[in-house]
């Protein structure tokens, strides 16, 4: 017997089945559901969701947010989501370029622009981590 999974971000619905497993990264730790799991809801750390359904597993990026587990349904309210296949690594080493360039200049660290660099730097690179570690990919050498 299946759960079924929605991988939701802000703009669009990421992922939508049913799936064997769920694999979240939560606040505590990350966490496996299988069908018929308790009800539960958690804040999501940065990280990846892995499904798995006939032996088949996807590889879903999330930027924080939200999971509401019933027994047989998960859905996950991510900040930002992507298939890790929908990676475009030359973007985010770009990105954490950026990031890195503006957090150099010695920015205080109570600003809203040192915060926002932060959070930019750290999704960059979970992005890069993640498409390396499932798809192979690696940055184009010109």
């Amino acid at each position: 017997m299946p759960i079924r999974c929605d991988i939701v971000s802000q703009d669009r619905i990421v992922f939508s089945g049913d799936v064997d497993i769920v694999v979240l990264p939560g606040a505590e730790g990350v966490m496996g559901v299988l069908p018929n799991h308790a009800p539960l809801l958690s804040v999501l750390q940065y990280g990846v969701v892995a499904v798995r359904s006939g032996g088949q597993e996807q590889y879903f990026t999330v930027a924080g947010g939200v999971v509401e587990v019933q027994p047989d349904h998960v859905t996950v309210l991510a900040d930002a989501a992507e298939n890790v296949f929908e990676i475009d690594i030359q973007r985010a080493e770009a990105a954490k370029h950026r990031a890195e360039e503006v957090l150099a200049k010695g920015l205080p660290v109570d600003s809203d622009l040192y915060l926002t660099q932060q959070a930019a730097l750290r999704r960059s690179t979970m992005r890069i981590n993640a498409a390396r570690r499932y798809t192979g990919k690696r940055p184009r050498v010109d």
